[in-house]
């Protein structure tokens, strides 16, 4: 199999002048994939470069998959993703897969803006105070999930469990998605890319389904996410996600 000339010129553009040592060895699967994931899927829907590539370094820290992380992260610099917004995605990564999984990529994400000649730390994009975060964040969460469903959340958890539902109130919500650096919109499209990419997320995700389609991100555009994300994520974790996208924003 030849590697069409759209995948080429897609892979340049992300990784001018690199030539990966897997080409050498692994000729074959490299351009299978390379066709794929740099051309095949690409010609379905419409979503810019960034916010692709910002989908995947999400999914690529709950997989997780660091090495590839590391090579993609240098694409998404090169395609103008800013290094404010790279850092919020694996900021954003912590609430939902955990500090065990995202302290690796935290430092793989300084190792590579360092060698791109930033210096750390970048400026701050935190817009709450110990005093205002559960206030704000549920303001968020309400504005995101529903305040109905927020509510009922808090109204059926158990007596010595509701100290969770502030938590998710304040930590979140008010200390990760109250942050600037990245809009709302991209934010819940993250969201759902990680919680796709976890795998055993089914209830989450569903709820984030709605919660994508409340703040404007439509079936197509989460449809779209999907398919990008297929060649990282692989059929089983895709499939289920689709299903969920199914049974929550049903295809007219």
């Amino acid at each position: 199999m030849a590697l069409s000339e759209t995948a080429r010129a897609n892979h340049a553009a992300l990784f001018p002048g690199h030539v990966s040592t897997l080409r050498n060895t692994d000729p074959e699967l490299i351009e299978i994939f390379d066709n794929f994931a740099f051309d095949e899927v690409l010609r379905y829907g419409e979503l810019d470069t960034r916010t692709r590539l910002m989908t995947q370094l999400a999914a690529l820290i709950a997989i997780p998959a660091l090495g590839e992380y590391r090579v993609m992260l240098g694409a998404a610099l090169t395609a103008g993703v800013t290094p404010v917004a790279a850092r919020e995605i694996v900021y954003q990564a912590v609430p939902y897969v955990g500090m065990g999984k995202v302290f690796d990529f935290l430092h793989a994400t300084n190792d590579v803006l360092t060698e791109h000649g930033l210096d750390l730390p970048l400026p701050g994009q935190s817009t709450t105070s110990p005093s205002t975060r559960e206030e704000e964040g549920l303001a968020v969460q309400q504005r995101i999930v529903g305040k109905q469903v927020v509510d009922g959340m808090y109204a059926a958890a158990a007596d010595d469990e509701v100290h969770i539902q502030h938590y998710l109130s304040a930590n979140c919500f008010g200390d990760h998605l109250t942050r600037t650096g990245l809009d709302l919109k991209t934010r819940e499209l993250l969201t759902f890319s990680m919680l796709a990419a976890l795998g055993g997320c089914e209830a989450q995700l569903r709820g984030h389904v709605t919660a994508n389609l409340t703040v404007g991100n439509d079936r197509a555009l989460l449809l779209t996410v999907l398919t990008q994300l297929l060649p990282f994520l692989g059929y089983p974790r895709t499939l289920n996600a689709l299903r969920i996208l199914d049974d929550t924003a049903p295809a007219a």
